[in-house]
């Protein structure tokens, strides 16, 4: 054995740090050199450290321990649906001021669409009218589809305000901003409607007739199956805005939305099926399929921009 002398302090372990020494702690430093570092998945997420609390700097008041925005004051319920009622008002009447001008046009609107929608280069069938005030019908449906187009904007709008006092600073500039995008995109969906879906539905069903019947087709019944979809299809194309909006008020992520995307698929094709007027199930497919495509290029784009 060796007759060196054993250090005391060696034999008690390190010595514990001072009350106010600033040397850093060999234990605290092999921990914080042990720990990987923070990846990002380049979607906003960073590990499995959940994002902060968003704060609202402009909010000024505090009711109940909840902080609450700037201007929001409590009214009676009675006031809520006046205001509501009057807005509401203000939307039918835009509404019926675009009516109105499109039952000048009604005529022509229905010549021009019924020989466009059908494949070029095809014999359209000329319509056929089965009840008397079919016609009429026809021309409202056709004008009030103008009607509801000038009627949106103002809708969105009017919405805004109503909601404006319980809003947040951050959340009027995305509701702000979503309003011209949503009329826009609205547009591209009834325009892609008319210019793609219609036109292979159509060729569809001509086809599908041609050798065992002569397809006559009523004016009332076709302009309720396009009226429908390009209605249905100007909803279908605020998808992309949804998706934006809920990821940017972090209501969910991209990461989500891509492991649910089987969900996703099933309630767009179960939407299709219910609200696309065709027993033959050629327009809830196409719907469906836009539908998918829409999902799927929005997660797609947000993916290549790293939010």
């Amino acid at each position: 054995m060796s007759d060196e002398p054993v250090d005391d302090r060696a034999r008690e372990g390190p010595p514990e740090p001072q009350e106010g020494s600033d040397e850093p702690q060999p234990a605290l430093a092999d921990a914080d050199a042990a720990s990987p570092p923070l990846e990002t998945d380049g979607e906003g997420v960073v590990g499995d450290h959940p994002s902060p609390e968003p704060t609202y700097p402009d909010s000024d008041d505090d009711i109940g321990g909840v902080s609450t925005p700037p201007g929001d004051e409590e009214m009676p319920l009675a006031d809520h649906i006046e205001e509501m009622v009057l807005r509401l008002a203000v939307v039918l009447l835009f509404a019926a001021g675009g009516t109105a001008i499109g039952l000048l046009w009604a005529s022509q609107a229905i010549e021009f669409v019924w020989f466009s929608v059908f494949p070029a280069g095809s014999n359209a069938p000329p319509p056929h009218v089965y009840q008397p005030l079919e016609l009429w019908l026809t021309r409202i449906k056709v004008a009030s589809l103008l009607g509801i187009m000038v009627a949106l904007p103002a809708f969105v709008y009017e919405c805004y305000l109503f909601m404006r006092p319980g809003l947040y600073p951050n959340e009027r500039k995305y509701y702000l901003a979503a309003v011209p995008t949503s009329v826009v995109l609205g547009a591209i969906g009834m325009l892609f409607s008319y210019v793609l879906v219609l036109p292979i539905l159509f060729q569809y069903f001509t086809y599908y007739a041609e050798d065992s019947a002569i397809v006559a087709y009523a004016l009332g019944e076709t302009f309720n199956l396009i009226i429908t979809l390009m209605g249905f299809l100007a909803i279908v194309f605020q998808i992309p805005l949804f998706i934006m909006l809920a990821i940017m008020m972090g209501v969910t992520t991209r990461r989500w939305l891509a492991q649910k995307r089987l969900y996703f698929w099933a309630a767009f094709a179960g939407l299709a099926f219910m609200f696309t007027l065709d027993p033959t199930g050629m327009a809830p497919i196409l719907v469906a399929v836009t539908m998918i495509l829409l999902f799927e290029g929005t997660l797609f784009v947000l993916k290549w921009v790293g939010r």
